[in-house]
């Protein structure tokens, strides 16, 4: 099973908070009172803010992601031997702390 970083964690929980908001938002549509619809409007404004800022974060990480895999792929094909060698010794490394156990 793979583990979720902690970025990831975060875009989830923030998905899932504009989510419950939206919720929140259509379930007191029949408040008519001034302060309700003020509220409504103000969170709803932010809501919006929020989702945008969230696809942008989420574009440049996916961006990011991108970039670090190719940079990797890149330098492994220019020093294949020294990329063997770091593997080999990081293999090794975790082999002899997994054999302690």
């Amino acid at each position: 099973m793979a583990k979720t970083s902690p970025s990831d964690r975060l875009l989830t929980d923030l998905h899932q908070v504009v989510t419950d908001a939206e919720s929140l938002l259509r379930a007191t549509a029949d408040q008519t009172s001034a302060g309700a619809s003020e509220l409504r409007a103000r969170v709803q404004s932010t809501l919006d803010r929020a989702k945008a800022s969230l696809g942008e974060f989420q574009s440049v990480a996916v961006e990011r992601a991108k970039a670090a895999g190719k940079a990797t792929d890149d330098y492994v094909h220019d020093n294949p031997w020294q990329s063997i060698g770091v593997a080999a010794g990081v293999g090794l490394l975790v082999g002899l702390l997994l054999s302690r156990r």
